[in-house]
């Protein structure tokens, strides 16, 4: 696709303005990742698969081992306002020809909300801003964050070992428009996978008004 007349333009001066960086080690750089951290965060790539029979979703899908690295600047993101981090990862999924089939397969893609409370605090929910950019890169994915909403604001999972995090995460979403949902296969994203138990109540309200299948994609796995 051509760019409209004065888009580029347009870029080039905020590109003097703003240098784009690279989103692990935050120098200037043209590409979101440099070549040298191309190097450095290979060894945590793993784009792997699982299917799941006993859960509320039936697949999940991650990009990374959270480890290091990939922890440091994951948390950077999520709690010290580095938003630009968010480019680089969707980059990343976006490129990987694995991840792009995996997105292609779905109808929707929900990002796994925070409460209402946490995102006042924090000033964004780290998972709506990659999700809405995998959507503009997927044909046909649509994206959904009116639908999925978080009515608890529970104490945070990662402070809590399974069973509690099981029990702290029961009831706390609520389905909005539900005919939205209803019959479609559904991906949900977030960050981080642990336990599971976030995505796993997720998927079984959004199961309950009939959404047809549920696949989980995360940026990590602990």
């Amino acid at each position: 696709m051509q760019p409209e007349r004065g888009e580029r333009p347009m870029k080039n001066i905020l590109n003097l303005i703003y240098p784009q960086v690279c989103g692990i080690c935050g120098e200037i750089s043209k590409e979101d990742i440099c070549n040298h951290c191309k190097v450095k965060i290979k060894p945590y790539k793993r784009v792997k698969k699982h299917i799941y029979l006993t859960k509320n979703y039936d697949t999940h899908m991650y990009l990374f081992d959270y480890q290091d690295i990939i922890r440091e600047k994951i948390l950077q993101y999520k709690f010290q306002e580095k938003t630009y981090i968010y480019h680089s990862f969707a980059k990343i999924i976006a490129n990987d020809e694995k991840m792009c089939r995996f997105l292609k397969s779905y109808d929707i893609i929900i990002p796994v909300p925070i409460s209402k409370k946490r995102k006042q605090k924090r000033g964004y929910n780290q998972s709506e801003i990659i999700a809405k950019i995998l959507a503009k890169q997927v044909p046909k994915l649509e994206y959904q964050k009116d639908v999925l909403y978080k009515i608890k604001d529970t104490s945070p999972q990662s402070i809590l070992d399974k069973e509690n995090r099981q029990k702290n995460i029961q009831g706390a979403y609520y389905i909005k428009n539900e005919k939205k949902v209803q019959n479609k296969k559904i991906l949900l994203f977030d960050d981080i996978y642990t336990t599971g138990a976030t995505v796993n109540e997720c998927s079984r309200t959004l199961k309950q008004v009939g959404a047809k299948e549920i696949g989980v994609l995360t940026l990590a796995k602990d």
